[in-house]
């Protein structure tokens, strides 16, 4: 029954009731184990494990240290007194591949794609990139972090590569003051590393420098960095705490800071997504559950207060520019920008599994909304290309793939728009970039 309810979230209905689907409570061991991501674990994973044993009316739901570092229980009582038990490991994104292949676990939180070589090491499970397998449950971004007295307020990804691979060593080189860069990282397991690193470091054949002062928890990064005139640190954005943040630039994109609008579209150069990773070939009925009931308006509300940013659609209000084409402008005085991107799989004109979860969420926006009918404008951009015409029409072609979807539902629009290679968000130098440049907008009035 719960694998057949991914089908129909891909389709746009919230199935709710699986919630009042009482689910299995063994008399030993726990019901789900999770393993991988502190990021997800430490705060994120558990609340949605409460929020799951709430909707199945479990009582007396509190969390419990196991002794070790970075691994809690989460416990749950029934009715009759039967106590539910979930583990929860959060030790690095790898951990958690590393576990579901050694079967110590049911499900993997990971705060970064799965890698190819993880990919063909768990094929036996079944595939790990197919849209019930890998499911995106929130988006987060990097925020490059400073002593708050620290004057800096921007940065470029060049630049960052060069201070965290060791090469630019103190501040004055940056046109600051305060003597030798202290560096602060995420441990190796961390799947908060792992982003820094394909984002930043790997792009330019770097690695981090040997000075660094490594974490395996993001508060305590945090903090370090806040109590450290001379110290720099990369964190996710719930766990800025006290330090100062830095506005980023990426290739031609314009500086900006880590505010939610902009990681919720994606466009901030050091956003990212979250992930639980189910095998198809498992069958715990509590990790499908879980990701049903992550993906709902109450999971994403959990997500939410956790200080990630929800994958719910709003409109919001974009001030025009002069760094923006004329056309363009004229549609951020029209209209509102839902806070979504669409985007595409590599090197395919095909939704990637994100997006194919956010055309029910747009369409329960315009239906809510009553904008189903010519009051929808489809903004498509692009990487550059050797021919301008080119860039422009492969844009629009990118929209056109969104408005084939939503006009299946009823959709019907006001405009269909390409503007090209024009704002991009990321550095077109490299794949990664040019990804996330190919993306679809979504406009409403």
């Amino acid at each position: 029954m719960l694998r057949a309810l991914f089908v129909m979230m891909l389709c746009g209905v919230q199935p709710f009731s699986v919630f009042a689907t009482e689910l299995p409570t063994p008399d030993l061991g726990p019901v789900l184990r999770i393993q991988g991501s502190n990021t997800i674990g430490a705060a994120l994973g558990p609340a949605l494990v409460k929020g799951l044993m709430e909707a199945q009316g479990l009582r007396d739901i509190h969390s419990e240290i196991s002794g070790k570092d970075n691994e809690q229980r989460v416990v749950g009582n029934t009715e009759q007194g039967h106590r539910v038990l979930v583990e929860v490991a959060a030790h690095g994104s790898s951990t958690g591949f590393t576990a579901l292949k050694a079967a110590n676990a049911d499900l993997a939180a990971s705060s970064r794609p799965i890698k190819d070589s993880e990919l063909v090491d768990l094929e036996a499970l079944g595939d790990l990139k197919s849209p019930g397998a890998e499911q995106v449950i929130a988006i987060d971004g990097l925020a490059i972090i400073l002593h708050p007295q620290n004057p800096l307020n921007q940065l470029n990804t060049e630049q960052l590569a060069r201070i965290f691979s060791g090469e630019v060593k103190t501040w004055e080189e940056l046109g600051g003051a305060g003597g030798p860069i202290h560096l602060y990282a995420r441990d190796d397991q961390s799947g908060t590393y792992d982003t820094f690193k394909e984002l930043v470091l790997s792009r330019r054949s770097k690695t981090l420098g040997i000075t660094a002062k490594r974490f395996e928890s993001s508060e305590q990064l945090s903090d370090a960095v806040s109590q450290d005139p001379q110290g720099i640190g990369f964190i996710g954005l719930p766990y800025v705490r006290q330090a100062k943040t830095v506005a980023i630039v990426d290739g031609d994109s314009q500086p900006m800071l880590p505010r939610r609008s902009l990681i919720a579209t994606e466009d901030y150069p050091l956003s990212r997504r979250l992930f639980f990773y189910l095998p198809p070939n498992g069958h715990n009925p509590w990790a499908d559950a879980l990701v049903v009931f992550a993906q709902s308006s109450k999971g994403q509300a959990i997500v939410a207060a956790n200080g990630f940013i929800a994958q719910t659609v709003q409109a919001m209000t974009v001030t025009p520019s002069a760094q923006m084409p004329g056309d363009y402008q004229a549609i951020t005085r029209e209209g509102q920008r839902l806070t979504v991107n669409f985007r595409f799989e590599e090197g395919s004109a095909s939704l990637d599994n994100k997006a194919r979860q956010d055309l029910s969420r747009v369409l329960d926006y315009l239906k809510l909304h009553d904008k189903l009918n010519r009051q929808v404008t489809l903004v498509g951009f692009g990487d550059a290309k050797s021919d301008p015409e080119r860039a422009a029409l492969l844009s629009k072609l990118r929209a056109m793939a969104v408005r084939r979807e939503l006009a299946k539902s009823g959709v019907v629009f006001r405009e269909i728009r390409g503007f090209g290679a024009e704002m991009p968000v990321a550095a077109n130098s490299a794949d990664e970039g040019r990804i996330k440049n190919r993306r679809v907008e979504v406009w409403v009035y």
